[in-house]
């Protein structure tokens, strides 16, 4: 420590005195430079984890210190003692246990949060010691709270033992002790149970316990329930609870404890435990329904927990208990109920989206029993299943325009999210009610759209055609007899408002496959999908149905093409659309451009992409600026997005399937693919682009896309640009060595390395490629090694140590000697790559990494024991694990 009273920096500033850790932390919490916070955050967590915290921590813990510096003793004892356990001789547990229990005796009615980490402090040491050395740790911890003296008084100790008796199983939820010491522990705690459920019980009972002990007796139980242990034997504690839910201050704490309860895995074992409490959770219905006319939504999203929790983790039990069907299926109805609370999710309500996975579980339990009994619950489940979409669709409905203009963008993604789950909720039901539920929503939207006595709101046709969408996006609905009719009501609609704009447009888009095997259709949905097209508000909407027509119908669309592309153009001129928008259309013009004859896809290439060459043009002339940089880059994502779907190849083997007219079977014709014809006409504009734009990773990314996607669709019906791009790629490589060039060389050598007439150019590519990579190995491999050290001597996460001794292990075998000289150059600086290692550790690790040639298994071995050196981790119980 500088005499200023602020942190040095040089590793003989290490001090660790009662007096430097309260200088570090009043710079940590008062200090305003963020330099020095940090700087005393760093020497801090050194002083925790040293020898001499034993000497400070009780210092600091001393009454007339701020908490503050308390906690900080309290936090350095837990660290001690959870971390280090192995460095305290055994004749030194009784002591540290007495020591531990006095100060915890101290700050009973003392700070709160010092209090806690003494506790955490007592209960990782019950942890190390149970069951061998402190065989009845949870009986003398009751004990010695409950003993008079000290001067605290009765209530205070019993709120310290209910803390210590809290943290207790979670501290052994977070503790890192090797597997099998994990279930010799959770074994000793579940026998203290005995212990501590009939204090818990007795405390909550009293009629004269203060709310305080009460609420944290809750917590208490939520905290033990967590072991395991058996619903049975914590039964009692559970009603107990059901009778704390109507004093609004134990609420939360009482939800809490009974949803940890029953969701245990094992408590499903307890059928009987379970069914007595089915009646308790449908006592709660009144206080629900009061909740929600009250507005109350904590109490109703409690209430809604349990009920939930009861039915999500244990229908298939209930369900088994068949002359209790009655009890179940209004459990069944009261979750229903919260599925349908009134009001907008999520601003009026934040219930409904708790109900969801419930059906799913439902569903599932009910068609995993043979077909006899599923039979039976299916004629009891039907209908409630039909009621839910009812429910659902309606839980899916925009609110009023004034109401939704009001919301947040936060409240609108929510709702976004909300509505997605009910979507996936619904394709899952379909699998239970099958076709009956399209029409089911057919004749539904038909009686609102053909009702003209009573206008229906967009909100309800919306969520009709919602529901359509859902289903149609991943069930095959072809078979289906209700969509003629649907394409017909869609027309029907009135399109007033965005988001039912935007549904109609998805159901358009989820029907792409049906519309493909029924064509005649197309000409009643396209001009709704080409209209939509040009509002930028239906931008996504529009453009993805469009995608997906062009991709599932394009056989069937050569007599709509010119106007396609004619519309498509216009829109783009236009620059209406987001970047990625405009990507997905070029992809659906490549889609529809594929079926087309050569000749019309080579007269609609120049009518579409003329205006951006010249553009391309007129850009490439230009000194580089950021500006005209992203025009570039706009213009190569437009082309090379447009190739990537662009293939004619799939015309002879697509064809014969199509109900479209002979003449698209017509042979191809001999001569180069329009791709390879367009390539070569702009091959020289990409040249000028890349000569002023090579030192610019984007720009070079964006031209190898270009390419790259060309070759992944034509494979070898790209073989007439192989010699030019290849040489282009040579030169680009040569000049400035890029990732992207480099992922397409790899690309052009995998598919023409083998073919004879290709092979020279490839093979120059090659050579010269592998050249350029051992120079930037030998110029740039040193500063590569020292970022590797860096990150296993601690900058990196320790998951990450595989890939870094991979690094290693090729350096190693494809660099020896250069490695050899970085390695010991790398080391020789002091304090790197980290101030735990010795001169000595660091020789014995640059000799394992320089032996191990051949192992790789072994090299990652040496770097995580490296590392766990490196941190301060060797030899600990953790590090154990870590290595396995």
């Amino acid at each position: 420590m500088e005499t200023s009273g602020r942190i040095a920096t040089t590793p003989d500033a290490l001090d660790f005195t009662v007096e430097n850790v309260e200088k570090g932390l009043h710079q940590l919490y008062y200090d305003p430079n963020i330099e020095n916070k940090n700087l005393a955050q760093k020497w801090l967590m050194q002083a925790q984890v040293s020898p001499q915290a034993w000497q400070f921590c009780w210092a600091l813990l001393s009454p007339d210190k701020v908490p503050e510096i308390q906690y900080f003793g309290a936090s350095a004892l837990h660290t001690k003692i959870s971390r280090y356990w192995s460095d305290i001789p055994s004749d030194q547990y009784e002591t540290l246990k007495t020591q531990l229990f006095s100060q915890i005796a101290c700050f009973s009615s003392g700070s709160k949060m010092v209090l806690t980490r003494l506790c955490v402090a007592l209960a990782s040491l019950a942890l190390n010691t149970m069951p061998e050395v402190w065989p009845g740790a949870v009986p003398e911890m009751v004990r010695v709270f409950q003993e008079e003296g000290g001067g605290v008084d009765g209530r205070a100790r019993c709120l310290a033992l209910l803390e210590l008796l809290t943290v207790l199983p979670e501290e052994f939820q977070t503790s890192r002790m090797p597997q099998y010491r994990k279930g010799q522990v959770r074994g000793a705690l579940g026998r203290e149970w005995g212990s501590v459920c009939p204090l818990l019980q007795q405390l909550l009972r009293q009629g004269d316990s203060p709310g305080a002990v009460k609420s944290r007796v809750l917590r208490c139980l939520s905290s033990w329930v967590l072991l395991d242990v058996p619903l049975s034997e914590s039964e009692g504690l559970v009603e107990d609870c059901f009778t704390a839910l109507p004093d609004p201050e134990l609420f939360d704490t009482a939800v809490e404890a009974i949803v940890n309860a029953i969701s245990q895995p094992d408590s499903q074992r307890y059928v009987n435990t379970l069914l007595k409490l089915v009646p308790q959770v449908l006592s709660l219905q009144e206080q629900l329904r009061e909740a929600v006319q009250n507005g109350d939504m904590e109490t109703s999203h409690g209430i809604c927990r349990i009920a939930v929790a009861l039915g999500e983790n244990h229908s298939r039990a209930l369900l088994e208990q068949v002359e209790h069907w009655q009890g179940f299926l209004a459990l069944v109805n009261m979750i229903m109920f919260c599925t349908g609370i009134p009001g907008h999710y999520p601003v009026n309500e934040t219930t409904s989206s708790l109900t969801l996975t419930f059906w799913y579980t439902l569903q599932d339990d009910i068609m995993s029993f043979d077909c006899e009994r599923q039979a039976v619950y299916l004629q009891v489940y039907r209908p409630v299943y039909f009621q839910l979409v009812d429910v659902l669709l309606h839980k899916a409905q925009f609110p009023s325009d004034q109401e939704y203009a009001s919301w947040s963008s936060d409240e609108k993604e929510q709702f976004r999210i909300y509505r997605v789950d009910i979507s996936d909720t619904l394709m899952y039901v379909y699998e239970m009610l099958g076709a009956e539920l399209l029409s089911n929503l057919y004749e539904k939207l038909g009686r609102i759209l053909t009702n003209t006595e009573q206008a229906s709101s967009w909100q309800h046709t919306e969520a009709l055609l919602y529901g359509f969408q859902s289903i149609a996006e991943t069930i095959d609905v072809n078979y289906s007899d209700v969509i003629p009719g649907l394409i017909g009501l869609l027309l029907r609609i009135n399109i007033n408002n965005v988001q039912l704009a935007d549904t109609v447009m998805f159901t358009i888009g989820a029907l792409a496959e049906w519309l493909a095997d029924h064509p005649v259709m197309l000409s009643s949905v396209l001009p709704l999908v080409l209209q939509a097209l040009g509002n930028p508000d239906l931008s996504i909407s529009s453009v993805s149905t469009l995608k997906k027509i062009c991709r599932e119908c394009k056989y069937d669309l050569p007599p709509y093409a010119s106007n396609i592309v004619a519309v498509s153009r216009e829109v783009l001129s236009k620059q209406i659309h987001k970047t990625s928008q405009c990507m997905w259309l070029m992809q659906a013009l490549g889609f529809l451009l594929s079926a087309l004859h050569v000749e019309e896809i080579l007269r609609n290439l120049h009518s579409l992409i003329t205006p951006y060459i010249q553009q391309l043009e007129k850009l490439a002339d230009e000194t580089p600026n950021p500006s005209n940089k992203l025009a570039i880059i706009h213009i190569l994502g437009l082309l090379s997005n447009l190739f990537t779907t662009l293939d004619i190849s799939k015309q002879e083997d697509e064809s014969g399937e199509s109900t479209a007219p002979p003449v698209k079977t017509a042979p191809l014709p001999p001569g180069p693919n329009p791709v390879v014809v367009v390539l070569q006409q702009v091959f020289a504009l990409i040249q000028t682009v890349l000569s002023k734009w090579l030192n610019d990773s984007q720009v070079v990314e964006a031209v190898c896309a270009i390419f790259e996607k060309s070759v992944k669709t034509l494979l070898h019906d790209f073989a007439p640009m192989v010699s030019q791009l290849s040489e282009m790629l040579g030169q680009m490589y040569s000049t400035i060595p890029q990732a992207s060039a480099l992922d397409l060389t790899r690309q052009m050598v995998h598919i023409f390395a083998r073919e004879t007439d290709h092979f020279p150019p490839i093979k120059a590519l090659f050579d010269l490629v592998t050249s350029c990579c051992g120079l930037v190995v030998q110029e740039n491999g040193k500063l590569l090694l020292q970022a590797v050290l860096e990150a296993i001597g601690g900058g990196s996460s320790r998951s990450l140590m595989e890939q870094f001794a991979e690094v290693l292990f090729s350096l190693n075998k494809h660099c020896f000697p250069l490695l050899t000289v970085w390695l010991k150059e790398a080391l020789q600086a002091q304090g790197f790559p980290s101030t735990r290692v010795t001169t000595e550790q660091k020789d014995t690790f640059t000799q394992q990494i320089l032996r191990e040639r051949v192992n790789k298994r072994r090299m990652k071995d040496i770097v995580k024991e490296f590392t766990l050196v490196c941190r301060g981790l060797h030899g600990t119980e953790y590090a154990a694990e870590y290595c396995l």
